[in-house]
Parts: C-alpha cells; structure tokens; sequence
C-alpha cells in the first residue's frame, strides 16, 4: 500500500472512531438524563406566598426557594436593592394592552409579558409591539395547561411550539417562561430548564384577572402600594381594567418611594 493511502485509511480509521465514540457519548447522555428524571418528583405544587408587613420581602418558603435555585428559577430579586420586577400574564386580549403599553411608554418601565400560542395567534400586532418596544415577551406555553399533569412530550410541545412560533413570525428568541396557574413540579422544572428557559414565578400578585368581578381601583392601589418590597417581581394580569386605570398612578408612586422598575434581563439575585 502506498504512503498516502496508508496515511488516508488511518485518518478513515480515526474518523470513524471519533464518530463512533460521539455517537455512543450522546446515547449515555440521553441515558442519563432519562434516569435522572424518572427519579425526579412529579408532584404537583402550587406557588403561593407568605406576605409580610413593613415592605419585607415575602416568604415563599424554603422547599420551594431550593427546588427553584436548582432549576434555573427566579422570583425574588436582590433583598438589599430597591428594584421592582412588573409583569403581566396574558392569555388573550381584553382591549387594555394598547393602554398598558402606553402608560409604560410614558413612564419609562420596561416589563415582561407572558403570553399564550392564542394570544399570539389573535394579537400579532401587539406582540410585536411589545417587541419593539424593547419588552419581553415570555412564554406561557400554547394552551395554559397544568405542568405537572401533562407527560413529558406535551410539556416539550407546549413550551417549544410557542417558542417556535414566536421565532418564525419576529425572530424573537424567548427565554423566560411562567408556568400555568403558577403550577409546576421538580420534573417540570427541570425540563423547562433543559429547553433553555428560566422559569419565572412572582413574589406579588392579587384578585384582578376576573374581567366579571375587578376589584375596587382605591383598594387595589393599597394593596399594591403596601406590598412593595425589594427585589419584587409583581404579577399583573393585562385583561384587567382595574390594572390598566391605576398603573399610572402605582408606578409613579413606587418610585416616589424609591424603588427603580428593572427589566428580568436585570435581575439581580
């Protein structure tokens, strides 16, 4: 044989080895990752959280705040810096969007929504309008279904169609995604984190996204306003009429208390 079809068949050799070993790493990989997750806790868990008096943060107790911090999790900000988080959920449009996103323009405030594959489907202008107006626009999967009660394909299905979907209309990249009725479990937690998202839970939210029964604007200020605390990430639903007459007012007022409104793409733990 001569020397350069020797030295040909050995880089053959060498290739095909390589490929092999890759080939044979990456089915360990998806091994592992299959056996770690069937040893990981599906049970359901319903976020909630402890208020506390004197604008402290609240507690959201400490199983949660571990599973959380594990998981590529956010929903407390830094406890010494007075930043405010303001989100909004969206799972379809109720006429106050183009208001919301007024008033934010006004105020300078750049806030993160959640939206929904429906919300997407029926309201591309606003969602693009959120876009360019430099908001996040965040995943709330395709049909707001619980987590933890959907198996593994569906819950890849419902986070990465939307994802999808967002990039192919906007060239838009999502990364930050809310889960359904604050619903998650240790396994959806970890899967959402595997697709590359961080999953974003509140640390203040209230009774506004009943469109047949809002609360009162006066004491929906108040409970705003006396829940303020650092490193906040608030929840607000847009399909209220409620949120949409006092937002002017609660933003000016939280920064007359101190408080900065901070993007998630300025979190700070």
């Amino acid at each position: 044989m001569k020397k350069n079809n020797i030295n040909v068949f050995i880089i053959s050799l060498l290739i095909l080895g390589i490929f092999s070993f890759s080939i044979s790493e990456l089915n360990r990989t998806k091994e592992t990752v299959t056996t770690s997750l069937s040893n990981v806790s599906t049970k359901k868990i319903e976020w909630g959280i402890k208020r506390e008096k004197d604008n402290k943060q609240p507690d959201v107790g400490s199983a949660n705040r571990k599973m959380l911090d594990e998981n590529n999790g956010i929903y407390l900000g830094n406890v010494e810096k007075k930043y405010v988080y303001l989100t909004f959920d969206e799972g379809y449009e109720a006429g106050y969007t183009k208001q919301i996103l007024k008033t934010l323009k006004e105020n300078q405030v750049t806030a993160t929504f959640f939206i929904t594959a429906h919300y997407l489907n029926t309201q591309e202008e606003l969602v693009k309008q959120m876009i360019d107006e430099g908001h996040i626009v965040g995943n709330h999967t395709v049909n707001h279904k619980s987590m933890p009660e959907l198996d593994e394909q569906k819950i890849k299905s419902e986070i990465m169609d939307l994802h999808l979907a967002i990039y192919e209309k906007f060239g838009y990249e999502m990364k930050y995604m809310r889960p359904p009725k604050g619903e998650f479990s240790e396994k959806t937690l970890k899967l959402t984190s595997s697709y590359g998202y961080k999953t974003v839970m509140w640390s203040f939210a209230y009774e506004d996204w009943n469109e047949n029964n809002q609360p009162n604007e006066e004491k929906a200020k108040e409970k705003v306003l006396a829940n303020i605390h650092p490193g906040e990430i608030m929840l607000l639903h847009g399909n209220s009429k409620t949120n949409t007459n006092i937002l002017d007012t609660i933003i000016k007022e939280i920064k007359k208390n101190g408080y900065e409104f901070k993007s998630l793409e300025e979190f700070e733990k």
